[in-house]
């Protein structure tokens, strides 16, 4: 007899705010009693919709309405049992010896294709074979890259604990697992996610199993259609575009369709690598979207309300590399390059877009004591006061530490330069991608071999948080 599961949700609506609710109990209230493991299934199944969160000891109980708080450390590797699942895909497409033969090279020349095809800004097409090759390569930098992106969203409080993501161009599964993992460090209950993904191509094979891995709360949903076509059924708290704008036809136009999905105080997420044409197309998507009648949240600023930047600024994030995987030593070892299929190095861009005017930094820089960079022609060997972003890690090569800046008015790029750090300028080097710093007494220099200003920080400067 099948299972009434209206009268299972109904159920749980009247309990979920009394006390916690055990199938067992459920079953008491359905006609035929049915077994607690069907009402466990329902249950589940209804958990979204019911804003229910399955708990280590069985019960379900209402999700807390608190902003996600993950205990994050920074990512040293991909997780064994995703690159388990990742090489029974491989074994059962070319056998045990995969890595080796004909399979080896086939894989091998597979990976060099979609590299050069991607180099040379051409469409890659997907099938089996080149879906199991893009996991191979880059799961790892992807899962680590979308721990360090949702991360800098978590910590403002802007990731509610209940949680729907829609995630277009989803690939093989590397951002969809990295911000799982992100929050299942949090330690203060689980979270409820509903997950949305748009993916076309092949990739869905490998996407479906490594989504498999995920706990119980993690509702996931896989859609087999291009970001043109795919109805969204929104609100989303997130809408995830991670590595993929750089592969549409029209980018601002499938970005800006999806405005109208967001919720009220959800976020775009855009992310690309690190590689200066991706990521300067990401800032072109993002001063578009600007236009569209959205905030550039983070990381990038505008400090100036009057102001945007004419430049493009190529800004990225750069973090410790992960562990090389098993699947890519397996690979490396039987080419002459072993390098070309090792990819565990993690730098991105990243762009946080909304719709309700907020910005991680709500600075009018009018009503300060500074100068706005715009107007640096006029100041070359002066000494200034700036209200800065850092964008970058250190950008050179083994000189004076040199970092991208930002106020979000500027007509060329600006590099703030340490050439003697002083314990009252040392948060130059010290402070994180994206943070706000008060730079008192910079030397403007005119920098003529990267066509930028340069803002001199020495032994008269003084860098503070702002």
């Amino acid at each position: 007899m099948p299972v009434d599961r209206a009268a299972v949700r109904d159920a749980a609506k009247y309990l979920r705010n009394v006390r916690p609710i055990e199938p067992t109990e459920i079953r008491e209230y359905v006609d035929g009693r049915p077994d607690a493991r069907v009402v466990r299934q329902v249950l589940r199944e209804s958990a979204p919709s019911l804003g229910l969160v399955e708990h280590q000891d069985g019960t379900f109980r209402p999700v807390k309405s608190v902003p996600i708080d993950p205990a994050f450390d920074g990512v040293s590797a991909v997780p064994t049992e995703y690159v388990s699942v990742l090489e029974d895909l491989l074994v059962a497409r070319y056998g045990p010896d995969w890595a080796t033969g004909d399979s080896g090279e086939h894989l091998r020349e597979t990976i060099r294709r979609f590299k050069s095809e991607y180099y040379r800004q051409h469409p890659v097409e997907y099938d089996e074979d080149v879906a199991l090759g893009y996991a191979i390569y880059h799961l790892p930098a992807y899962y680590a890259t979308a721990q360090y992106v949702f991360w800098d969203l978590a910590r403002d409080e802007r990731l509610d604990r209940s949680l729907r993501v829609l995630d277009i161009g989803a690939g093989v599964g590397g951002p969809a697992l990295g911000l799982h993992d992100l929050i299942e460090t949090d330690e203060s209950g689980p979270a409820l996610v509903e997950y949305h993904a748009v993916e076309p191509s092949e990739s869905v094979a490998v996407l479906q199993s490594l989504l498999s891995e995920t706990n119980r709360n993690f509702h996931w949903e896989i859609h087999q259609e291009t970001a043109e076509a795919f109805e969204p059924t929104g609100p989303y708290d997130v809408v995830l575009f991670s590595n993929v704008l750089s592969e549409l036809d029209d980018p601002v136009s499938v970005a800006e369709s999806y405005r109208e999905s967001l919720s009220d105080e959800g976020t775009m997420v855009g992310i690309a690598p690190a590689d200066r044409n991706t990521s300067l197309g990401l800032r072109s998507v993002e001063r578009a979207l600007e236009d569209h009648r959205m905030t550039i949240y983070a990381p990038m600023v505008r400090l100036w309300p009057a102001d945007r930047p004419t430049v493009d600024i190529w800004s990225f994030d750069e973090r410790p590399d992960v562990e090389t995987p098993s699947v890519q030593k397996r690979l490396a070892a039987e080419a002459d390059r072993p390098a070309e299929f090792r990819h565990t190095s993690v730098k991105f861009s990243y762009s946080f877009l909304r719709t309700d005017g907020a910005r991680r930094y709500a600075v009018d820089a009018t009503e300060m004591p500074v100068t706005k960079l715009a107007a640096a022609e006029h100041h070359v060997t002066d000494r200034l006061d700036v209200l800065v972003a850092k964008l970058s890690a250190d950008l050179s090569d083994d000189g004076h530490p040199l970092f991208t800046v930002s106020d979000g008015s500027e007509r060329d790029r600006h590099f703030a330069v340490l050439v003697n750090e002083t314990e009252l300028n040392q948060l130059l080097r010290e402070a994180e991608y994206g943070t706000l710093l008060f730079v008192e007494r910079a030397l403007v220099l005119w920098n003529d071999d990267e066509d930028a200003y340069n803002l001199v920080v020495d032994e008269e400067t003084v860098v503070d948080p702002a």
